[in-house]
């Protein structure tokens, strides 16, 4: 059961993912969870910094869709901006909005990976499904107050899994 929240991938940031060998894989689709991961949840819109990003990793050729449980009026300008798909109110880590995904656009569980900064609700949610997850480490401290909560479980989770030796925070992994 602890396996369940053990990330294929963990790496620092976004930037530091290689992204040709997930398309090597037969990746196709990537869900990008957006606070704390692409961007600090305080953020009202993409830096230029990421709409480069996103850009790259669309000229890749990879379908990338932003896939978080905050609301449609949060993923809006981001979603506009930078010209995405959005799955609002994901409510990971439940499957539902990921099944939806999948049948949508057409894709099997193995054509897909999510990234994202949470073990509990990216990571879970997605080997729940099956899917390739990456995470990364949170890219900012300040966050909301549910968040803190989530933070709180995610350290046991980590205890948990640093006891069985299968995974170390801070120890990056491809």
């Amino acid at each position: 059961m602890i396996e369940l929240y053990k990330p294929d991938v963990y790496k620092k940031d976004i930037y530091a993912i290689d992204y040709k060998k997930l398309k090597s894989i037969g990746i196709k689709c990537i869900l990008f969870d957006l606070d704390n991961t692409l961007v600090p949840y305080y953020r009202k819109g993409p830096s230029r910094k990421i709409k480069d990003f996103i850009e790259n990793i669309k000229d890749i050729g990879f379908k990338v869709i932003l896939f978080s449980n905050s609301s449609k009026k949060r993923l809006t300008p981001f979603k506009d901006i930078l010209e995405l798909d959005c799955s609002a109110s994901s409510h990971k880590p439940f499957s539902k909005k990921f099944k939806k995904v999948l049948t949508e656009y057409k894709y099997s569980e193995s054509e897909v990976a999510i990234i994202g900064d949470q073990i509990p609700m990216d990571i879970f949610g997605g080997n729940r499904m099956g899917i390739f997850t990456i995470l990364v480490t949170p890219i900012s401290k300040k966050e909301l107050i549910w968040t803190k909560f989530n933070r709180l479980y995610e350290k046991m989770i980590i205890k948990k899994m640093e006891k069985k030796g299968i995974f170390k925070k801070g120890e990056y992994y491809e």
